[in-house]
This record gives structure tokens, sequence and C-alpha cells, in this order.
């Protein structure tokens, strides 16, 4: 897999993961081309942290230049 375009995952699948992710909320991808060769994604997830998922566990999806602003804003001020 080639690294995902779009800045962010939308969780379709948290199986194993449900303190770690919503279903169906927006996370923000960190680039991580080594780990993208394995299908992985690097995502900060609900602990503030960042760790790899399966890019099967999201949809990748983005955002007009002022939503992406407000959701960046929102995930900072956590």
């Amino acid at each position: 897999m080639k690294q995902p375009t779009k800045p962010f995952a939308l969780c379709i699948e948290n199986g194993g993961n449900q303190a770690s992710l919503i279903l169906g909320k927006v996370y923000r991808i960190l680039l991580d081309a080594r780990a993208a060769k394995d299908d992985l994604v690097r995502i900060v997830d609900e602990s503030g942290e960042d760790y790899l998922f399966h890019k099967d566990q999201f949809v990748f999806v983005d955002f007009p230049a002022a939503i992406k602003r407000k959701i960046l804003a929102i995930q900072n001020a956590r």
C-alpha cells in the first residue's frame, strides 16, 4: 500500500481497539512510509498518542481547508 493521500481517517472498524478508536470518529493521520508498506496507518488515537492500525479499519477522507483547521484545533485542544 502506498501512503494515504488524504490527511484524515474515519474509523469504520474498532474490533480489539474499542478503548483506542471510536466508530465514526475522524482521526488525524501521521505520515509513515514504512508502516504503509505493511498496510498500516499511523493514527493519533483516543490516548492522544500515535499508534499503528490496519488500513482496513478506516475510510480515508479530506475536508475543505476551513474544516481541516477546525478539526485540527479541536484535536490540539485536548
